[in-house]
């Protein structure tokens, strides 16, 4: 397997998933997991970002605090994760393993899922100190 490859990604993503505890993980289990080499232009234009670094990853979707049942999605909520940005984030801080970064932004992702904010996430979140 490829050591930086697109197939590891999301072996690692996959694992994280398994990893949560058991509320959270039958909270997961319908997500898609996809893994790119880069973020579409469109995802960069909806959320005002010019440098497609800058996106690791995104959840797309209806957080389970805001879902109906009399009010179905029309796609599968997706933890999308983009190779190069990730990448390029664990070159730069060289002090992380790829593994631990991935993990992280699966985490983050399936976070928002969940109902979480990135304010919120950042209240708990210890890994950028």
């Amino acid at each position: 397997m490829d050591n930086t490859g697109a197939e590891r990604f999301y072996a690692v993503a996959e694992q994280a998933r398994q990893s949560f505890p058991a509320p959270f993980a039958r909270g997961a289990q319908d997500v898609l997991l996809r893994v790119e080499d880069w973020p579409p232009r469109h995802f960069l234009d909806d959320l005002g970002m010019e440098d497609p670094l800058e996106l690791t990853g995104l959840y797309d979707g209806v957080p389970l605090t805001q879902k109906s049942f009399s009010d179905p999605a029309p796609f599968p909520d997706t933890v999308w994760l983009f190779r190069e940005p990730i990448l390029d984030e664990w070159r730069a801080r060289g002090d992380v393993t790829l593994d631990a970064l991935i993990a992280h932004v699966v985490v983050h992702e399936f976070a928002h899922h969940f109902g979480w904010s990135d304010d919120d996430i950042a209240e708990i979140d210890q890994w950028w100190l």
